[in-house]
């Protein structure tokens, strides 16, 4: 049967997306999707007449499936427009002589960043690292990929910051730049997953909280509110 344009070329990208997610974007090519699909690769080069072309959108495809899963919208109707340069204050704390976070019914940006680094620092999340790794390095050289790649850094960030800003209001965190807080916390994330590739297994014990304690840190908690419960 005969697909409709729209299906196919989303089958096309979904099939790049996982070969660049499990063997690297150089590995995407117009001949290895279609063998991948079965078709001929005239066929996978009508929706994509320039492989760089296919390279940064399997990239995007695959990283924002890891970002929908790893953290959910809080509200993926408001404008995700520019970041704002100030936020209210944070709703009074059920405890206020305790910390933040502390109180016995977490809300939801304190069970959105538990779940999102439990995940993120498991073996699951390598192949993500991976991508992020190996998109950086080749946007040296392909502008077109560069291009999604800093589209999909700020997606994150805003995405981490959107949270952040949610449970200032809601009176989870203490945070005066939500902003900030999401580039630091990403900048972490990114180093830790340096080695991804080589001295992984060396590192991994020094850093396995790094990111999540540095989040603490950073949003006013007591030393272990993020861990998983």
């Amino acid at each position: 049967m005969r697909k409709a344009p729209a299906e196919r070329r989303n089958e096309i990208v979904t099939t790049a997306a996982r070969i660049g997610l499990t063997e690297g974007l150089e590995c995407v090519t117009l001949r290895r999707v279609a063998d991948e699909l079965g078709v001929q690769s005239g066929l996978v080069g009508h929706y994509f007449p320039a492989a760089d072309k296919l390279v940064a959108e399997a990239f995007t495809s695959a990283t924002m499936a890891e970002l929908d899963g790893l953290l959910p919208d809080p509200d993926p109707d408001s404008d995700p427009a520019p970041h704002p340069t100030s936020y209210p204050d944070p709703a009074p704390h059920p405890d206020p002589e305790g910390p933040p976070g502390s109180a016995a019914t977490p809300g939801v940006g304190l069970r959105t960043l538990r779940r999102f680094f439990a995940l993120s620092s498991s073996a699951d999340f390598d192949d993500i690292s991976k991508l992020w790794l190996n998109a950086r390095h080749l946007s040296r050289y392909r502008p077109v990929l560069r291009d999604h790649v800093v589209e999909q850094e700020l997606l994150w960030c805003r995405r981490i910051e959107r949270i952040v800003a949610a449970g200032v209001e809601a009176g989870d965190f203490r945070c005066d730049d939500p902003w900030a807080t999401a580039v630091r916390v990403l900048v972490a994330i990114d180093g830790t997953s340096a080695y991804i590739n080589t001295s992984a297994e060396h590192r991994a014990g020094p850093i396995a909280h790094m990111v999540r304690t540095l989040a603490e840190s950073e949003l006013g908690l007591a030393p272990g509110a993020l861990e998983p419960r």
